[in-house]
């Protein structure tokens, strides 16, 4: 009878385990790596910041999550309607890495994620100012899929626990079509405006006590054709 037992346990151990892996290295999903901006024919506003939270002017969550707050002793988000968000205020370089303005991020878990799907997804909105061109805000969906799969669950797998490597991937996965970012001006040139947006990272390091070390956000956002007759002043 025992040995019964321990067969289909043992049996329904190692079942949980390909289910797992299956899920894991499911070969049918996938994400995009080229942005979809890459091939339009208009302006592209290139922004970019370092996403290690060490890095960030301000950097916080609840206080219990992997990634500490940053400085130390920066307000912790204990509310219960901000207890799974993350708030970040980066500064943005341009396109020759010169300073360009701030961008403050709030980004929260999103109760769309769906393992089986391929789906590990947060729900983020972007707050923009360029004090030479203006401001903006972007909202998107984030994909984090790949992240875990290349990054994070190799890290762990580690003896160092670290990760390092060239990792390039787009994390937008919409509300747009195409999986854009919805991006939406506010003042400057970009008043007005309503247009399409992509994040994605460039890493090189991440270990499990600090999380990313060496990693870069890039937003790329679409402007449109200028209308005749229309300019912006930045304010």
């Amino acid at each position: 009878m025992s040995r019964n037992v321990l067969a289909l346990a043992a049996g329904v151990f190692f079942g949980l385990v390909i289910v797992a892996v299956a899920v894991f290295y499911n070969p049918f999903v996938s994400q995009q790596e080229l942005s979809p901006l890459a091939v339009t024919d208009n302006e592209v506003v290139h922004l970019s910041y370092s996403v290690a939270a060490t890095d960030a002017l301000v950097y916080t969550n609840n206080g219990e999550s992997q990634i500490a707050p940053h400085p130390p002793r920066v307000a912790q988000l204990w509310e219960p309607t901000v207890l799974d968000t993350t708030v970040s205020v980066n500064v943005l370089k341009d396109s020759r890495g010169r300073v360009a303005g701030l961008g403050v991020k709030f980004a929260s878990d999103s109760d769309e994620t769906s393992i089986l799907d391929g789906k590990a997804l947060i729900n983020s909105v972007w707050h923009i100012y360029l004090p030479q061109r203006g401001s903006l805000s972007i909202q998107q969906t984030e994909n984090y899929w790949r992240y875990i799969q290349d990054i994070v669950f190799p890290a762990y797998r580690s003896s160092g626990d670290n990760w390092r490597g060239n990792w390039l991937q787009t994390i937008s996965d919409g509300p747009g079509p195409l999986g854009l970012g919805w991006a939406a001006g506010g003042s400057g040139e970009f008043a007005g405006i309503d247009t399409s947006a992509v994040e994605a990272l460039s890493a090189k390091a991440y270990t499990i006590d600090l999380g990313p070390v060496a990693m870069t956000g890039e937003l790329s956002i679409e402007m449109p054709p200028a209308k005749p007759g229309t300019s912006g002043e930045p304010q």
